[in-house]
Protein backbone atom coordinates (compact mmCIF):
# COMPACT_ATOMS: atom_id res chain seq x y z
CA UNK A 1 0.00 0.00 0.00
CA UNK A 2 2.71 2.28 0.74
CA UNK A 3 4.45 1.29 -2.22
CA UNK A 4 1.35 1.93 -4.47
CA UNK A 5 1.22 5.88 -2.57
CA UNK A 6 4.92 6.46 -3.66
CA UNK A 7 4.28 5.74 -7.22
CA UNK A 8 0.85 7.49 -7.18
CA UNK A 9 2.86 10.93 -5.99
CA UNK A 10 5.74 9.96 -8.25
CA UNK A 11 3.14 10.07 -11.03
CA UNK A 12 1.56 13.19 -10.05
CA UNK A 13 4.90 14.83 -9.55
CA UNK A 14 6.33 14.07 -13.00
CA UNK A 15 2.73 15.07 -14.63
CA UNK A 16 2.89 17.98 -13.26
CA UNK A 17 6.79 18.98 -14.07
CA UNK A 18 6.16 17.96 -17.55
CA UNK A 19 2.61 20.55 -18.01
CA UNK A 20 5.19 23.50 -16.71
CA UNK A 21 7.99 22.07 -19.31
CA UNK A 22 8.20 25.00 -21.67
CA UNK A 23 7.03 24.76 -24.97
CA UNK A 24 8.45 25.37 -28.64
CA UNK A 25 5.91 26.97 -30.62
CA UNK A 26 5.99 26.98 -34.82
CA UNK A 27 5.29 29.72 -37.01
CA UNK A 28 4.63 29.50 -40.90
CA UNK A 29 2.95 27.67 -43.95
CA UNK A 30 1.44 24.39 -42.34
CA UNK A 31 2.07 25.54 -38.88
CA UNK A 32 -0.24 25.98 -35.97
CA UNK A 33 0.52 29.96 -35.96
CA UNK A 34 0.73 31.65 -39.53
CA UNK A 35 2.28 34.89 -37.83
CA UNK A 36 5.53 35.44 -35.11
CA UNK A 37 2.64 37.87 -33.09
CA UNK A 38 0.16 34.95 -33.02
CA UNK A 39 2.83 32.66 -31.45
CA UNK A 40 3.84 35.07 -29.40
CA UNK A 41 0.59 36.24 -27.97
CA UNK A 42 0.42 32.02 -26.78
CA UNK A 43 3.74 31.83 -25.58
CA UNK A 44 4.25 31.14 -21.51
CA UNK A 45 7.80 32.28 -19.81
CA UNK A 46 10.45 29.79 -20.44
CA UNK A 47 8.86 28.96 -24.10
CA UNK A 48 10.17 29.24 -27.47
CA UNK A 49 8.92 30.44 -30.83
CA UNK A 50 10.38 29.00 -34.49
CA UNK A 51 9.47 30.80 -37.24
CA UNK A 52 10.23 29.32 -40.07
CA UNK A 53 11.36 31.52 -43.68
CA UNK A 54 9.23 34.16 -45.18
CA UNK A 55 8.28 37.98 -45.00
CA UNK A 56 5.96 38.55 -42.64
CA UNK A 57 4.17 42.49 -42.03
CA UNK A 58 4.11 41.82 -38.24
CA UNK A 59 4.90 43.21 -35.12
CA UNK A 60 4.92 41.68 -31.53
CA UNK A 61 5.55 42.59 -27.86
CA UNK A 62 7.35 40.01 -25.93
CA UNK A 63 6.56 40.18 -22.05
CA UNK A 64 7.48 36.66 -21.38
CA UNK A 65 10.68 36.01 -19.08
CA UNK A 66 13.44 33.43 -20.55
CA UNK A 67 11.90 33.31 -23.71
CA UNK A 68 13.52 32.72 -27.29
CA UNK A 69 12.34 34.17 -30.97
CA UNK A 70 14.36 32.58 -33.64
CA UNK A 71 14.37 32.04 -37.12
CA UNK A 72 15.63 28.81 -38.60
CA UNK A 73 16.14 27.32 -41.82
CA UNK A 74 16.54 30.53 -44.12
CA UNK A 75 15.78 33.94 -43.99
CA UNK A 76 12.97 35.39 -41.81
CA UNK A 77 12.08 38.96 -42.36
CA UNK A 78 9.26 40.81 -40.04
CA UNK A 79 8.93 44.13 -41.90
CA UNK A 80 7.09 47.17 -42.28
CA UNK A 81 4.66 46.67 -39.15
CA UNK A 82 5.59 48.38 -35.29
CA UNK A 83 3.96 47.99 -32.49
CA UNK A 84 2.36 50.38 -29.67
CA UNK A 85 4.10 53.45 -31.77
CA UNK A 86 7.68 51.78 -30.80
CA UNK A 87 9.38 48.94 -32.85
CA UNK A 88 8.73 46.25 -34.32
CA UNK A 89 9.40 44.19 -31.45
CA UNK A 90 9.23 45.79 -27.82
CA UNK A 91 10.98 43.57 -25.27
CA UNK A 92 9.44 43.63 -21.95
CA UNK A 93 10.51 40.22 -20.76
CA UNK A 94 13.73 39.86 -19.33
CA UNK A 95 16.28 37.05 -20.25
CA UNK A 96 15.12 37.10 -23.61
CA UNK A 97 16.97 35.93 -26.65
CA UNK A 98 15.99 37.06 -30.57
CA UNK A 99 17.89 35.28 -32.56
CA UNK A 100 18.06 35.05 -36.75
CA UNK A 101 15.30 37.78 -38.04
CA UNK A 102 15.89 40.06 -40.22
CA UNK A 103 13.98 43.23 -38.94
CA UNK A 104 13.65 46.17 -41.61
CA UNK A 105 11.67 49.43 -42.08
CA UNK A 106 10.34 50.64 -38.88
CA UNK A 107 8.76 53.78 -38.97
CA UNK A 108 6.45 55.08 -36.19
CA UNK A 109 4.84 58.69 -36.16
CA UNK A 110 6.89 60.29 -34.36
CA UNK A 111 10.34 58.88 -36.18
CA UNK A 112 12.01 57.40 -33.62
CA UNK A 113 10.62 53.76 -34.53
CA UNK A 114 12.93 50.62 -34.06
CA UNK A 115 13.64 47.31 -35.23
CA UNK A 116 14.30 46.10 -31.20
CA UNK A 117 12.70 48.46 -28.51
CA UNK A 118 14.55 47.12 -25.40
CA UNK A 119 12.30 47.86 -22.34
CA UNK A 120 13.01 44.75 -19.92
CA UNK A 121 15.96 43.23 -18.62
CA UNK A 122 18.39 40.90 -20.02
CA UNK A 123 18.43 40.95 -23.79
CA UNK A 124 20.61 38.83 -26.09
CA UNK A 125 20.61 39.93 -29.71
CA UNK A 126 21.90 36.92 -32.06
CA UNK A 127 22.61 36.72 -35.80
CA UNK A 128 20.25 39.52 -36.75
CA UNK A 129 20.07 42.05 -39.45
CA UNK A 130 18.80 45.18 -38.96
CA UNK A 131 17.72 47.29 -42.25
CA UNK A 132 16.89 50.63 -43.07
CA UNK A 133 15.07 51.40 -39.93
CA UNK A 134 14.56 54.44 -37.90
CA UNK A 135 16.57 52.90 -35.28
CA UNK A 136 18.41 49.48 -35.32
CA UNK A 137 17.96 48.68 -31.72
CA UNK A 138 17.61 51.19 -29.19
CA UNK A 139 16.42 51.21 -25.48
CA UNK A 140 14.54 52.87 -22.57
CA UNK A 141 16.27 54.40 -19.58
CA UNK A 142 16.27 51.78 -17.31
CA UNK A 143 19.44 50.82 -15.41
CA UNK A 144 18.22 47.13 -14.93
CA UNK A 145 18.93 46.44 -18.79
CA UNK A 146 21.67 45.03 -20.15
CA UNK A 147 22.08 44.20 -23.87
CA UNK A 148 24.68 42.09 -25.70
CA UNK A 149 24.70 42.01 -29.40
CA UNK A 150 26.69 39.09 -30.93
CA UNK A 151 27.10 38.55 -35.11
CA UNK A 152 24.72 40.62 -36.19
CA UNK A 153 24.33 43.55 -38.96
CA UNK A 154 23.23 47.16 -39.36
CA UNK A 155 22.88 48.62 -42.39
CA UNK A 156 20.93 51.88 -44.24
CA UNK A 157 19.65 52.41 -40.07
CA UNK A 158 18.88 56.18 -38.96
CA UNK A 159 17.62 59.57 -40.48
CA UNK A 160 17.68 62.94 -38.77
CA UNK A 161 13.65 64.38 -39.11
CA UNK A 162 14.42 66.36 -37.02
CA UNK A 163 15.44 63.99 -34.25
CA UNK A 164 18.66 62.33 -34.90
CA UNK A 165 17.94 57.86 -35.14
CA UNK A 166 21.18 55.77 -34.81
CA UNK A 167 22.25 52.25 -35.50
CA UNK A 168 21.76 51.11 -32.38
CA UNK A 169 20.94 53.88 -29.85
CA UNK A 170 21.47 52.28 -25.62
CA UNK A 171 19.42 54.91 -23.41
CA UNK A 172 20.85 55.16 -19.11
CA UNK A 173 20.84 51.19 -19.03
CA UNK A 174 23.28 48.88 -17.27
CA UNK A 175 25.29 47.46 -20.28
CA UNK A 176 25.80 47.59 -23.99
CA UNK A 177 28.48 44.87 -25.07
CA UNK A 178 28.43 44.82 -29.18
CA UNK A 179 30.64 41.92 -30.68
CA UNK A 180 31.38 40.62 -34.09
CA UNK A 181 28.45 42.90 -35.41
CA UNK A 182 29.22 44.87 -38.76
CA UNK A 183 27.93 48.35 -39.68
CA UNK A 184 27.18 49.88 -42.84
CA UNK A 185 25.62 52.71 -44.98
CA UNK A 186 24.47 54.70 -41.50
CA UNK A 187 22.00 57.90 -42.82
CA UNK A 188 23.27 60.13 -40.22
CA UNK A 189 23.03 59.83 -36.54
CA UNK A 190 25.72 57.24 -35.07
CA UNK A 191 26.48 53.69 -35.63
CA UNK A 192 26.38 53.60 -31.97
CA UNK A 193 25.51 55.69 -29.56
CA UNK A 194 25.03 54.75 -25.65
CA UNK A 195 24.28 56.29 -22.50
CA UNK A 196 24.97 52.72 -20.95
CA UNK A 197 27.01 52.80 -17.73
CA UNK A 198 29.40 50.63 -19.33
CA UNK A 199 29.54 49.94 -22.84
CA UNK A 200 31.73 47.31 -24.84
CA UNK A 201 32.50 47.18 -28.65
CA UNK A 202 34.71 44.29 -29.47
CA UNK A 203 35.60 42.97 -32.69
CA UNK A 204 33.30 44.85 -35.22
CA UNK A 205 33.16 46.40 -38.15
CA UNK A 206 32.22 49.94 -38.17
CA UNK A 207 31.80 51.45 -41.81
CA UNK A 208 30.16 54.19 -43.03
CA UNK A 209 30.55 52.98 -46.92
CA UNK A 210 30.87 55.22 -49.97
CA UNK A 211 27.25 56.48 -49.55
CA UNK A 212 27.03 56.49 -45.22
CA UNK A 213 26.25 60.02 -44.28
CA UNK A 214 26.77 59.06 -40.02
CA UNK A 215 27.73 61.50 -37.62
CA UNK A 216 30.39 60.05 -35.08
CA UNK A 217 31.12 55.95 -35.56
CA UNK A 218 30.70 55.97 -31.77
CA UNK A 219 29.42 58.32 -29.35
CA UNK A 220 29.48 57.99 -25.61
CA UNK A 221 27.56 60.70 -24.58
CA UNK A 222 27.62 60.83 -20.74
CA UNK A 223 31.27 59.20 -19.87
CA UNK A 224 31.00 55.88 -17.95
CA UNK A 225 33.42 52.75 -18.66
CA UNK A 226 34.15 52.41 -22.02
CA UNK A 227 36.64 49.28 -24.17
CA UNK A 228 36.27 49.28 -28.45
CA UNK A 229 38.79 46.63 -28.81
CA UNK A 230 39.58 44.59 -32.17
CA UNK A 231 37.28 46.61 -34.26
CA UNK A 232 37.97 47.92 -37.94
CA UNK A 233 36.33 51.33 -38.23
CA UNK A 234 36.47 54.05 -41.55
CA UNK A 235 35.32 57.39 -41.46
CA UNK A 236 33.62 57.92 -45.34
CA UNK A 237 33.68 60.89 -47.47
CA UNK A 238 29.93 61.29 -47.26
CA UNK A 239 30.17 61.55 -43.18
CA UNK A 240 27.84 64.35 -41.60
CA UNK A 241 30.67 65.20 -38.97
CA UNK A 242 33.98 64.69 -40.30
CA UNK A 243 35.73 66.09 -37.47
CA UNK A 244 35.60 63.18 -34.81
CA UNK A 245 35.28 59.56 -35.07
CA UNK A 246 34.19 58.15 -31.68
CA UNK A 247 33.15 60.93 -29.31
CA UNK A 248 32.98 60.82 -25.17
CA UNK A 249 31.20 62.92 -22.95
CA UNK A 250 30.18 65.60 -25.05
CA UNK A 251 26.51 65.73 -23.09
CA UNK A 252 28.59 65.75 -19.61
CA UNK A 253 30.20 63.25 -17.54
CA UNK A 254 27.16 62.26 -15.93
CA UNK A 255 27.80 58.85 -15.21
CA UNK A 256 29.45 56.86 -13.08
CA UNK A 257 33.47 57.25 -14.20
CA UNK A 258 35.20 53.69 -15.15
CA UNK A 259 38.54 53.19 -17.43
CA UNK A 260 38.18 54.78 -21.02
CA UNK A 261 40.25 52.04 -23.08
CA UNK A 262 40.35 52.06 -26.87
CA UNK A 263 42.87 49.51 -27.36
CA UNK A 264 44.30 47.15 -30.67
CA UNK A 265 41.45 48.77 -33.82
CA UNK A 266 41.84 49.86 -36.90
CA UNK A 267 40.77 53.31 -38.05
CA UNK A 268 40.47 54.67 -41.53
CA UNK A 269 40.06 58.14 -42.61
CA UNK A 270 38.49 58.07 -46.13
CA UNK A 271 38.44 61.86 -46.14
CA UNK A 272 40.86 64.54 -47.71
CA UNK A 273 39.86 66.58 -44.55
CA UNK A 274 41.57 65.69 -41.02
CA UNK A 275 39.66 63.98 -38.05
CA UNK A 276 39.91 62.72 -34.60
CA UNK A 277 40.09 59.19 -33.93
CA UNK A 278 39.16 59.99 -30.39
CA UNK A 279 37.67 62.94 -28.95
CA UNK A 280 37.73 63.17 -25.06
CA UNK A 281 35.31 65.88 -23.31
CA UNK A 282 35.67 63.64 -20.01
CA UNK A 283 37.90 64.26 -17.01
CA UNK A 284 38.82 60.57 -17.17
CA UNK A 285 42.19 59.96 -18.57
CA UNK A 286 41.60 57.74 -22.26
CA UNK A 287 43.88 55.16 -22.54
CA UNK A 288 45.02 54.92 -26.30
CA UNK A 289 47.30 51.58 -27.04
CA UNK A 290 48.15 49.71 -30.52
CA UNK A 291 45.85 51.33 -33.12
CA UNK A 292 46.24 51.55 -36.17
CA UNK A 293 45.36 54.27 -37.76
CA UNK A 294 45.84 55.62 -41.72
CA UNK A 295 44.90 58.85 -43.47
CA UNK A 296 45.19 62.29 -41.91
CA UNK A 297 43.89 61.37 -38.20
CA UNK A 298 44.72 62.76 -35.14
CA UNK A 299 44.59 60.04 -32.43
CA UNK A 300 43.32 61.89 -29.49
CA UNK A 301 42.09 65.50 -28.41
CA UNK A 302 41.51 65.66 -24.64
CA UNK A 303 42.82 63.61 -21.30
CA UNK A 304 44.25 60.48 -22.30
CA UNK A 305 47.45 58.86 -23.08
CA UNK A 306 48.74 56.88 -26.68
CA UNK A 307 51.15 54.45 -27.31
Amino acid sequence: MLRHGIWLMLAIWCCSAASGAAAVLEVGPGKHFDKPSAAIAAAKDGDTVRVAPGEYEDCATIRQNRFTLEGVGGEVVMKNKSCAGKAILVIDGTNVTIRGLTLANAKVPDMNGAGIRAEGGELLVESTRFIANENGLMSANEPNISIRVVDSTFIGNGQCRPTCTHGIYAGHIKLLRVERSKFLNQHEGHHIKSRAARTEVVGCDIQDGPTGTSSYLIEIPNDGALLIEKTHMSKGRMTSNGGTAISIAAEGDTNPRGPIVVRDNVFVNEQERSTVFVRNFAATPAQLSGNLLTGAVTPLAGAGTVH
